[in-house]
């Protein structure tokens, strides 16, 4: 029998948010820590996030140089890409299969994140620039923002890394300058699903690696299109 490519890995690893990224964006991943995840079915109004996530190398190099500028955050943000920010829903099973469906039908894509910019004077954040697969994830964005997760947003989507927060203007002006030149290339295979709990804290629910629609030839073609993405793949970055 046919069946779904998407691999939910639900409750595999929880993050833990205490709030919220002051960016025009938001991010739904602003702490680590190690909760159990739930995994019943979910009746009362949630809040969601989707993220794309780094390899542990890329992320580790960045949670370094934002420790540098003197973000609190360093410690306890995981490098990413923020598909969709705090968005409520009032049911979850269907959310979850939005999710699931999108995911289905992603294949995998390169990411190129490069240089700097700033959200200054709108909010008090610089952050990494996403040059290859920019129109990825705009395009993930637009389907995942629709049906249970359907709103207006405040802000045009803008994929990007923030790689300072809320630090004092010549710590932001410091990222912003000592970054420019930085340059990582990785291949992105999943996203992760987010709920904002009671405790106003950000829980991995699950992690949907991207895929097709049946078994069929689905093996094949993931594993071609996850090479694809990953010819060419490194990093660099300036020596802080």
């Amino acid at each position: 029998m046919p069946s779904s490519k998407v691999t939910a890995r639900e409750g595999s690893r929880s993050t833990q948010v205490a709030g919220m990224s002051g960016n025009p964006q938001g991010d739904p991943a602003e702490a680590a820590g190690g909760r159990a995840a739930a995994t019943s079915s979910r009746t009362e109004d949630v809040s969601v996030g989707v993220i794309l996530g780094f390899p542990p190398d890329v992320a580790e190099e960045l949670q370094r140089w934002r420790a540098s500028f003197g973000d609190p955050l360093a410690d306890v943000v995981p490098a990413h890409i923020t598909l969709v920010t705090t968005t409520p829903t009032q049911d979850w099973e269907a959310t979850r299969e939005h999710v699931r469906q999108v995911a289905r039908k992603q294949r995998p894509f390169k990411v190129t994140i490069a240089g700097t910019g700033t959200f200054r004077p709108v909010s008090p954040v610089v952050f990494i620039n996403v040059e290859d697969g920019f129109e990825d994830c705009v395009d993930l964005h637009g389907k995942l923002q629709q049906g249970p997760l359907e709103r207006d947003l405040p802000f045009a989507y803008h994929p990007h890394v923030t790689i300072a927060h809320d630090v004092a203007p010549e710590s932001l002006d410091e990222a912003e300058t000592v970054l420019k030149s930085y340059r990582a290339t990785f291949p992105v295979v999943s996203m992760g699903l987010y709920e904002h709990d009671a405790d106003g804290i950000w829980q991995l629910r699950e992690e949907l690696d991207f895929g097709t629609e049946t078994d069929n030839d689905a093996g094949r073609r993931f594993a071609d299109a996850a090479g694809t993405a990953t010819e060419g793949s490194g990093t660099t970055a300036t020596s802080h």
